[in-house]
């Protein structure tokens, strides 16, 4: 018995110390991940636990501004049922397709005026006076000319979201360390050669600065492009939630968006480390 006994005890001691062992692992890596965290989301984190409990204890009126929890409950019930994954759909579509057309000729065109100080001089007045006119200013008359259809929707997006990509890779050609394409002549590369080795990548980081800010203007637009003469789309969604007055609906849908921008930023963010592994900064 005693025998027995000599041989179970020091088994269970083994045991509890290990597993005091496991919990002081968590709790210190607990505390790292609450480290890192609280220095960059602490104002976030405690201006949402505000909201939750202003609005639960009627501090603020539940009515217009709903707990977090029946936000986030109507959210998920939207999406579940369906109801918001056809507007999320629509809208991506627009915003999605008025980006890739501010792309396809803002980083073009963005290579050319920044290379060819003639042509910069010459369309520099006319780009800064459509950049100053509001894409919101011009909506009545895209609809004028291109009818309430997905037309005018698409084109307002890609009218505000050309200007950042155009002039983001304007500054970047511009920024070109001339020493280095002196550099690249005297060793006698050509003009192309120049461009695709120096000029390009040393371009790249400004131009994924410009995709950011397009990107984050692109979702904006939408909520307003789709505020008039829709019936599908997040933005519309948001107008017609109000129109009812269904509140955290509302509020869904505008999280919901809020959501997609820090997608598509986080996902920029993740091609700019792959594409710019160079330009990062050594630790």
């Amino acid at each position: 018995m005693s025998y027995e006994i000599n041989q179970v005890l020091p088994r269970s001691f083994g045991r509890l110390k290990s597993s005091e062992s496991n919990i002081s692992t968590l709790v210190s890596h607990l505390r790292g991940v609450l480290a890192s965290l609280l220095p960059r989301y602490g104002l976030l984190i405690a201006f949402l636990v505000f909201w939750q409990v202003s609005s639960t204890r009627g501090w603020v009126n539940p009515a217009i501004f709903p707990p977090l929890d029946v936000i986030l409950s109507a959210l998920w019930a939207n999406l579940a049922n369906g109801a918001l994954l056809d507007d999320i759909a629509i809208s991506l579509q627009r915003s999605g397709t008025a980006f890739a057309f501010a792309v396809a000729i803002g980083i073009p065109l963005g290579l050319f005026m920044g290379q060819i100080r003639a042509v910069e001089q010459a369309l520099d007045p006319i780009l800064q006076l459509f950049r100053q006119t509001s894409a919101l200013a011009l909506y009545p008359v895209f609809i004028l000319l291109l009818g309430l259809g997905e037309t005018s929707k698409i084109f307002v997006i890609f009218w505000a979201t050309l200007f950042p990509v155009l002039l983001a890779t304007i500054s970047g050609v511009k920024e070109v360390d001339r020493k280095l394409i002196e550099m690249a002549r005297t060793y006698g590369a050509g003009p192309l050669t120049i461009f695709r080795r120096v000029i390009l990548p040393a371009s790249v980081p400004a131009i994924f600065v410009g995709l950011r800010l397009s990107a984050t203007t692109a979702l904006l637009l939408l909520i307003a492009a789709e505020m008039i003469g829709a019936n599908k789309g997040i933005g519309f969604q948001v107008m017609n939630a109000q129109y009812n007055f269904q509140i955290p609906l509302m509020f869904a849908a505008i999280l919901l968006l809020a959501f997609l921008g820090l997608a598509a930023n986080a996902l920029l963010v993740l091609l700019q480390r792959r594409l710019c592994r160079w330009s990062q900064p050594s630790r």
